[in-house]
């Protein structure tokens, strides 16, 4: 396939695993502030859309990371990173269908690994750079963004305790409003990125940019649209499990639950860690449940996310190492996993009409079952 035609074809690719990655992840900011009735849930995803836009422009850490980190861009091609970004974009559909806030980071690093280590093999790979800079923060970011947040709402907690009721929810109310804005701004400037760092990846390996180069600024403008454009959508099946499955939170948890994920992912943005922001966001939420004495948190939900976790980064490794396999065949495996992957995304689009979960109804929570049944916990 020509090299022009399949770089077009990475890019727009690219962008809609973007689009995915903004309404996969709209629920990492606004989830609990559309539980607790800070936001309506269209002006939710409206705000965490403009934020998510603005965020993109603010930084390229990670986008260099993304682009010149974890591979050796010498040895593979655009059509490795098409095939990666195909296993990325399937993990994220089934999740999202699923109502699992898994990461669309590690779908997307799991794809391109799997599709490297086919086409380059295991020495195309920086195993050290993958272990330091995407599994130790896969493994510390929710415990920490949790601990932070149960000392954080204890603390909210013992310090209102002597004020009128009414005065407190208004007050923190209003502090969410800040707050979840800050978390989809935070969001731009990590999740934005990686997809600018595949897009600039890919032209590097196509020879229009110079290895370490950073990313042009049309990249980045479209990363930053297409992130704000799958965000306005609203992924609110995911929004539903995180504001309303995961526990019973108020408005005082919701706060210091997004107060401590903006400065988790701002953090790791300025280190330069691509972190998956919804393993931040979601510990948070899980942290501020039980940091609320008698709080209602459903374990059960808590270890299907985590299971999808685990999952996330070797199965979308498999899809790719796949894709991977059957594109280098040619233009027609080209085409085949193309239409392959655009058929079960229609698959699952169609699967999840029959039970559609809208801006409508996004806070009706269906009647948990046995292993859901909220534990009271005390901090």
């Amino acid at each position: 396939m020509d090299v022009s035609l399949i770089v077009v074809l990475v890019v727009v690719t690219a962008l809609a695993f973007d689009f995915t990655n903004g309404f996969h992840d709209t629920a990492n900011a606004m989830a609990t502030s559309i539980a607790t009735g800070a936001f309506t849930p269209r002006t939710a995803v409206t705000i965490a859309a403009c934020l998510n836009v603005a965020g993109a422009f603010l930084s390229v850490e990670v986008a260099r990371t993304v682009s010149g980190g974890l591979v050796d861009e010498t040895l593979i091609d655009p059509v490795v990173v098409f095939a990666g970004l195909t296993g990325a974009i399937l993990w994220n559909l089934l999740t999202w269908l699923l109502g699992l806030p898994s990461s669309s980071s590690h779908a997307l690093f799991g794809g391109l690994i799997g599709a490297t280590w086919v086409a380059g093999g295991v020495g195309a790979i920086d195993f050290e750079a993958v272990l330091n800079k995407i599994v130790l923060p896969a493994l510390l970011a929710p415990v920490v963004a949790a601990l932070i947040a149960v000392v954080a709402t204890y603390l909210a907690y013992r310090t209102t305790a002597r004020a009128r009721p009414e005065v407190v929810a208004r007050g923190f109310t209003a502090g969410q409003r800040v707050s979840a804005s800050m978390v989809a701004l935070a969001h731009g400037t990590n999740d934005a990125q990686k997809t600018m760092g595949v897009i600039t990846l890919t032209l590097i390996t196509a020879g229009l940019l110079a290895p370490g180069s950073p990313p042009p600024f049309w990249v980045v403008l479209a990363a930053g649209l297409a992130i704000g454009l799958g965000t306005y959508m609203g992924g609110w099946r995911i929004i539903r499990t995180l504001g309303r499955r995961v526990s019973d939170i108020e408005s005082a948890q919701g706060f210091t639950a997004e107060t401590t994920s903006t400065a988790v992912i701002l953090s790791s943005t300025h280190l330069g860690l691509p972190l998956s922001t919804t393993q931040v966001c979601t510990g948070s939420i899980f942290g501020a449940g039980a940091g609320r004495r008698l709080a209602s948190v459903h374990w059960g939900v808590a270890g299907r996310i985590v299971l999808a976790w685990s999952f996330t980064l070797p199965s979308a490794a498999l899809v790719g190492a796949a894709a991977s396999w059957l594109a280098a065949t040619g233009t027609a495996g080209v085409v085949v996993v193309a239409v392959g992957a655009a058929a079960l995304a229609a698959g699952i689009y169609a699967v999840s009409r029959r039970n559609p979960v809208t801006a409508a109804n996004v806070n009706d929570v269906p009647r948990p079952a046995a292993a859901d049944v909220p534990v009271g916990t005390a901090a």
